[in-house]
């Protein structure tokens, strides 16, 4: 079936490919896969310009080849396999991804550095409404990468970079990048095309336009044997072999974007339209119990973003203005096509960043962000009432280079206003973080580095407010209006070596939440369901990260390479002694890759471990040991063969971290090919 969808729309979807910004600025070269991460600018996590190489924290960057191979139709499957990331899971339609254990709330995803503005915090079962077909890169940012972006970001910053205002101009009138894409686990047609237009002179500067489309349909997909596991299989009857059901996505995006670009100045505007549907497996819906059923998401947004730098010469180096405004609703289609729930947030989010100029060995940066948001959710699980929030956030950073030092501090004050509508109930919270940081070249191979905060969390909306029906989780969800902020204390320990091709990182970490907020258990039922209340307890998060690679040898002009990542972490309610649901278990992944000028080889195996600290109520989670191979043949300057089978043996697997983890698998095995045109 896979080949015969290849073959009969390959001509078609020419038409409608895939857009790598990357390649529009003709920086997946021939060798992109061999660029140095150290060389890789951050723009995430601090307005001051840093490298991967120079960042105290846990930073990646997916970019060029990486992000091309290990592309999905979700965020969270995307940047699954990345050092101290795992996903929620919650079918291939609405996978988040979760960093060092936590998610939800407290991960920020970013569009361009601006927020998300939709409603996927709220539920696993929410999809975001960042589209990964458009990035040109993706960064992440681990531990206190919350001081720029706000208290939603406590966890991490994820922000996906897809250049639909563009800031540069590009060398010729017309350049661009263009991809298709087929999967056969789903029978999936992927692609997109965009361009960059160079427009004419105006006012002194250059107008630059910028256009893209992207377009993407899976069907149910394929798994090893029957969705449940073995012990909820042998109480049902009958159950499908071999499917997930329900587990169909579609989607289409469409982009513009127009910029003037001066020598010293830039300003934009853009416009995105995004309209995707997606079917939530593993039963549920209004009527769980009926055979068939299962809850379809309409999701659309309409988001307007802007940015405008200008360059100083004196006491300031740049100012920064960038903003979004986002009209979101998503509809909860029931099995008989009726209209579960609907769930709708508009706001908008402004940021301004002033960079003051180097004096001597210290420079800084000082920023104010403004954020409004009115979110409604009205129907049969409708558990959080609708509710308007209001944040202004006041930051700035610091940098101070001494010889071998290298010393970083950044402070946040942070007012959040959340009001309940239906019974005019509001809640303030004015919360102060901080963060210091130090790094110490050992050699000029290897460098220690150190970072402390204490950072503070409003809770969100959802914690205060909740009172209905989960579906999704299977709970009857209770806020708690009197909740105060999450405060966490923390530190983490880098050590960076990089000699030639060869490189490692370390990273360990340890936080401890004061007042953390998750849903207990209260013993209690509602409508036919366990009773979770929001409450608050002291916690424990611990692990670390390991992430290495090596040049092996050179054979007639192919290099061999290695590479792996180590990753665990742990998380326990500080009392109790008893563990937090869906944390990771310790995972592995390891490459090999034979590469030169025109072809790039990989095997690869991603291991999970068996996940036994569990939470109460909870099952155990099995290990799993995928083995992927990719490879992809340049078959000229501008055009790339890409192929992959993805879990080659076709095995079992569930994912630790999903609350769907024991009715709804991972994908079986998956022959994808794609071929990417730049031009």
């Amino acid at each position: 079936m896979f080949f015969i969808i290849l073959r009969t729309k390959c001509a078609l979807l020419v038409l409608v490919i895939y857009l790598s910004d990357q390649a529009f600025a003709k920086t997946e070269s021939s060798n992109s896969q061999q660029q140095p991460i150290s060389d890789e600018i951050i723009v995430t996590g601090s307005p001051l310009s840093a490298t991967v190489g120079e960042s105290l924290i846990g930073v990646s960057v997916i970019s060029g080849e990486e992000l091309a191979n290990n592309l999905s139709g979700s965020l969270g499957e995307t940047l699954k396999k990345t050092p101290g990331l795992s996903s929620t899971f919650f079918g291939p339609g609405a996978s988040r991804p979760i960093i060092r254990g936590q998610g939800g709330a407290r991960i920020r995803i970013l569009d361009n550095g601006i927020g998300s503005i939709d409603a996927a915090a709220a539920s696993p079962d929410h999809a975001t409404s960042v589209e990964p077909a458009m990035a040109s890169r993706i960064e992440i940012i681990r531990g206190s990468g919350l001081l720029r972006y706000g208290s939603s970001a406590s966890g991490g910053v994820i922000n996906v970079i897809d250049g639909r205002i563009p800031d540069s101009i590009p060398d010729n009138a017309i350049t661009g990048a263009a991809r298709i894409g087929a999967s056969s686990v789903d029978d999936g047609i992927e692609g997109s095309i965009g361009v960059n237009l160079k427009i004419g002179d105006l006012g002194g500067g250059t107008m630059v336009g910028h256009l893209n489309t992207s377009s993407r349909r899976t069907n149910d997909y394929n798994i090893p044997g029957f969705a449940e596991n073995a012990l909820l299989h042998a109480s049902e009857e009958e159950e499908p072999f071999g499917i997930v059901e329900n587990s169909a996505t579609r989607s289409r995006a469409f982009a513009g974007g127009l910029s003037w670009i001066g020598n010293v100045a830039m300003t934009g505007l853009a416009v995105r339209n995004l309209d995707s549907q997606y079917g939530i497996p593993g039963g549920h819906g209004e009527h769980p119990q009926e055979e068939g059923s299962g809850v379809t998401i309409d999701l659309k947004q309409t988001r307007i973003d802007g940015v405008t730098r200008i360059e100083f010469s004196g006491l300031f180096e740049t100012l920064t203005i960038n903003g979004g405004y986002g009209d979101y609703q998503h509809t909860e289609i029931e099995p008989d096509g009726g209209i579960g729930t609907l769930f709708a947030n508009k706001g908008y989010e402004l940021r301004a960043e002033l960079v003051q100029a180097k004096h001597g060995n210290w420079q800084a940066a000082y920023g104010i962000q403004i954020q409004n948001r009115d979110f409604s959710a009205i129907g049969a699980e409708a558990f959080v009432p609708p509710t308007s929030s209001a944040q202004i956030g006041l930051f700035s950073f610091h940098e101070l280079n001494l010889g071998n030092w290298h010393l970083e501090g950044s402070v946040r004050y942070e007012n959040n206003r959340h009001e309940n509508d239906t019974n005019s109930i509001s809640r303030n919270f004015n919360s102060f973080s901080f963060a210091v940081g130090a790094d110490y070249h050992l050699s000029e191979t290897t460098r220690l580095g150190g970072t402390f905060f204490h950072t503070s969390r409003a809770p969100n909306t959802a914690e205060l407010f909740s009172n209905g029906p989960h579906l999704a989780t299977n709970q009857f969800e209770v806020g708690n209006s009197n909740l105060d902020n999450e405060t966490a204390t923390g530190g983490e320990i880098s050590v960076r070596f990089r000699k030639g091709e060869a490189r490692i990182s370390l990273n360990i970490f340890t936080t401890y939440y004061r007042d953390y907020i998750y849903e207990r258990a209260t013993g209690n039922e509602q409508d036919s369901l366990p009773e979770f209340q929001f409450t608050a307890a002291n916690v424990v998060f611990k692990g670390f990260e390991i992430d290495a690679g090596v040049k092996l040898a050179s054979i007639n002009n192919f290099d061999i390479l290695a590479d792996i990542t180590l990753e665990y972490v742990d998380a326990n309610l500080v009392l109790e002694g008893i563990s937090l649901p869906r944390i990771p278990p310790l995972s592995l992944g390891a490459g090999l890759v034979l590469q030169n000028d025109t072809w790039r080889l990989r095997a690869e195996i991603d291991y999970a471990a068996r996940q036994n600290d569990l939470a109460p109520n909870t099952l155990p989670t099995n290990v799993f040991a995928l083995i992927n191979l990719q490879s992809s043949y340049r078959i000229s300057e501008r055009i790339t063969l890409r192929s992959s089978i993805n879990n080659l043996l076709n095995s079992e697997a569930r994912q630790h971290t999903s609350y769907l983890k024991e009715s709804v698998p991972l994908p079986g095995r998956n022959f994808k090919l794609g071929l990417t045109l730049v031009f």
